[in-house]
């Protein structure tokens, strides 16, 4: 992952941050940490470059130091746009988090924008919109009156939705996202929000989509019962989670992103009264040139007891 570009606010300090770059892509990470520790020197309160500082330490093989400044950019940033939070949890430095904070992945989405669909579909074979498109039909063919796609990025599973809704909404954290997608004309509507503190006060939904989200989401609890809340009786529920492979319910990676457990998924939407009408495993990305393996799962609601 490229590095978030912010400038330190002052000319000289962001030099040497530029030079420690150029020795951190060389290989000689602990010079690059002293040239960036100097240039905070003189812009202590300038919390990317202290999360920066941090992954160069961790690149140097000096984990309490890269612990030390990430933990610094938290102090200095506590909304976390940067996600040091998510680095220290992952070094064993935190407490497991639930969910990434919503300011890093807002400023995530807002840096990629111009470049998602490119990096997303031509780099790394992103199949999702496809899959649970087809998976959708299968399930029930025909036309849905109301679709609301959560988190909808640039538009991709917007898309593969318009032929099938009547009237399509899109939702998403990052207004530079959905600015991609306004330019693709296939939604009726666009606003920006916070799945996991989601509100909506139109008419019930027939669908919902939400293609590859919960990768940001660790604990899915909570949304799946919003989710639950916006649907018709009838309505259809359409996600996909990168697959555990391991023990547990739901593990953040190294990438900074959550697998889910079957079983996790399965239990969460029983709980909150849907069933499962499919689900199934397949590749959904490549990262790093290794296939994700993922799961596209479509849910309908129970009927009320």
């Amino acid at each position: 992952m490229k590095p978030l570009q912010a400038s330190s606010g002052d000319l000289n300090a962001d030099r040497r941050a530029d030079y420690a770059e150029m020795l951190h892509a060389d290989g000689d990470h602990a010079a690059a940490a002293e040239l960036l520790l100097g240039a905070l020197g003189m812009t202590p309160q300038w919390a990317m470059g202290w999360f920066r500082l941090g992954e160069i330490q961790q690149a140097a093989g000096a984990p309490d130091l890269a612990a030390q400044a990430w933990t610094m950019s938290l102090q200095l940033d506590p909304s976390d746009h940067q996600g040091a939070a998510l680095n220290l949890q992952l070094i064993g430095k935190a407490p497991a988090l639930d969910a990434l904070p919503s300011a890093f992945v807002e400023t995530l989405f807002d840096h990629y924008a111009e470049s998602f669909d490119e990096s997303l579909v031509d780099r790394l074979g992103y199949r999702l919109p496809e899959l649970l498109d087809q998976a959708i039909r299968t399930a029930r063919p025909g036309r849905f009156a109301l679709a609301l796609d959560l988190g909808c990025g640039t538009g991709l599973m917007g898309q593969r939705l318009r032929p099938i809704a009547d009237r399509l909404e899109g939702y998403d954290i990052s207004a530079r996202m959905l600015k991609q997608a306004r330019a693709k004309s296939v939604y009726d509507f666009l606003d920006k929000a916070d799945l996991r503190d989601f509100s909506y006060a139109g008419p019930k939904a027939d669908l919902v989509t939400v293609a590859d989200v919960f990768i940001y989401v660790g604990a899915l609890d909570g949304v799946v019962k919003t989710i639950a809340g916006l649907l018709a009786r009838d309505g259809l529920f359409a996600f996909s989670v990168e697959k555990l492979a391991g023990s547990g319910d739901f593990v953040l990676q190294p990438s900074r992103r959550y697998a889910h457990a079957q079983h996790y998924v399965r239990d969460v939407l029983a709980a909150n009264g849907f069933s499962v009408l499919s689900l199934e495993t397949t590749v959904i990305r490549q990262d790093r040139r290794e296939p994700v393996n993922g799961l596209v799962v479509v849910a309908g609601r129970l009927p009320a007891a």
